[in-house]
């Protein structure tokens, strides 16, 4: 999932630099916005229905399906490895996974769909499902969780609802994975620092970074990309009362005072020497694994990342609550159904067989470096024994999803993740940056708002 090139977030995405990088998740939601339906589609609610009969099993010939996702990473193993697994045990259906950079797939996926040669079941990040949803990508699911029996019991109720769009579902969560504080054991302890000094607030992480000043050690690199700086901003400002959004998609309300002092809080860092300036790309998980960096705010992808790499002594903790209440970012990725043309409506039943054994064998899947979305696999046993992926799990009660809005990504990637880059490399103050950023959000809002009608 994250770079070690350090290997990339979703899915080891080409490494980009300055505000190319900022710019890369635009294509995520740009081909979906780009690409709508031609014609009317075959009726998905008759679809659905289809679909829901999965739940008894398919008994039909032996057919080949199609699963598309984005795991070009370390997670793509994992995934292999389930796949091999669920042939194995049916005689009748045949799994073959395509896989594609996730940039690439957000416009693939569309386009194959509306020619009627998409995928039978595919992944997609809850952040995706809402643009998806409104180009008749996707089919819903209600009927087909309704006859799995799958609920918000099932899982979590956050993680349930962030594959609802307008009232409908169209994600089964397979995992989620949160943003963590990774920390340097060895840099820690070459401060005189050992694991009691752990920060779990705003006062502790400070004055840990101040002890670690000290031994001419900036503890803490802030990143002015989406990955990492733009995850830590979004926490921040969640913390601190805040939202991205208005609830209907009209409007951008991130450069409230608690954005504000989200993004003061970042430049605060930097300021007071705990990061440098100008951080490149990925140059604060390279400080790390080399040894220069003590703290990196970072995603639970990089759990088998910073594994592989001998003699790193590292540990992850929950984001520090440096706001006024615990919050977190995170995402999910999602099972979905996409479209089928009228040929291909018998392949369904099948689907959902695939689809339901893969979300019950989701303790598997936590091999990739995943959190579990099944309550009964990371309540397991086995599940707590995988130390790193237990901790983020702590986090699932405050995580935060990006809203359920249409295009929200591309508006996102191309004002806000633009404003957080300015001020961090410290040319422009938050507030101006903010403000800028937000106005340009709400025109493209407006556009959005017109062509897909508000997110309520």
């Amino acid at each position: 999932m994250q770079r070690a090139r350090v290997p990339g977030t979703r899915g080891d995405p080409e490494r980009l630099p300055g505000r190319r990088a900022l710019l890369a998740g635009v294509g995520a939601t740009a081909g979906l916005l780009l690409l709508g339906c031609r014609g009317e589609p075959v009726d998905v609610r008759d679809q659905a229905a289809i679909a829901a009969g999965g739940s008894r099993g398919y008994a039909g010939p032996a057919i080949d399906l199609a699963f598309w996702t984005g795991f070009t990473g370390g997670d793509r193993p994992p995934m292999e490895r389930l796949i091999e697994r669920f042939n194995s045990e049916h005689d009748n259906i045949k799994v073959r996974m395509s896989v594609t950079r996730w940039g690439d797939f957000y416009y693939k996926l569309p386009a194959a769909v509306d020619s009627g040669n998409g995928p039978d079941v595919a992944v997609m990040h809850a952040d995706q499902l809402a643009t998806a949803a409104v180009h008749r990508t996707l089919l819903p699911l209600d009927e087909v969780t309704d006859a799995l029996g799958l609920g918000a019991g099932d899982f979590s109720r956050t993680l349930w609802d962030a594959g609802v769009y307008r009232g409908r579902r169209y994600g089964i969560p397979l995992d989620v994975h949160p943003l963590g504080l990774y920390y340097n054991r060895a840099v820690l302890a070459d401060a005189g620092l050992g694991e009691p000094a752990l920060p779990r607030s705003r006062r502790d992480y400070m004055a840990v970074l101040e002890q670690l000043k000290r031994r001419g050690i900036q503890g803490s690199w802030v990143s002015p990309v989406l990955f990492t700086g733009g995850l830590m901003f979004q926490s921040l400002l969640w913390q601190g009362g805040g939202e991205l959004f208005s609830e209907d998609g009209a409007r951008a309300t991130f450069n409230s005072e608690a954005g504000v002092e989200a993004l003061g809080f970042m430049l605060e860092l930097i300021q007071r020497g705990y990061s440098p300036r100008d951080v490149g790309q990925d140059a604060d998980s390279i400080a790390f694994t080399n040894n220069r960096n003590a703290f990196l705010w970072n995603g639970i992808w990089m759990i088998n990342v910073y594994r592989a790499i001998p003699g790193l002594e590292w540990g992850v903790l929950p984001v520090p609550t440096i706001g006024a209440q615990r919050a977190v970012w995170g995402n999910s990725h999602n099972l979905v159904l996409p479209r089928q043309p009228a040929s291909g409506q018998g392949r369904l039943a099948a689907s959902v067989v695939f689809v339901d054994w893969l979300s019950r064998h989701s303790l598997e899947w936590a091999e990739a470096g995943m959190v579990p979305a099944r309550r009964e696999a990371r309540e397991s046993a086995a599940f707590r024994r995988m130390t790193e992926q237990a901790i983020f799990a702590e986090q699932i009660p405050v995580v935060r999803f990006p809203p359920a809005i249409a295009g929200i990504d591309s508006v996102r990637a191309s004002t806000l993740d633009l404003a957080v880059n300015e001020a961090v490399l410290l040319r422009s103050a938050p507030r101006e940056a903010l403000n800028r950023a937000a106005r340009e959000a709400d025109a493209l809002l407006s556009d959005n708002l017109r062509k897909f009608g508000r997110a309520l």
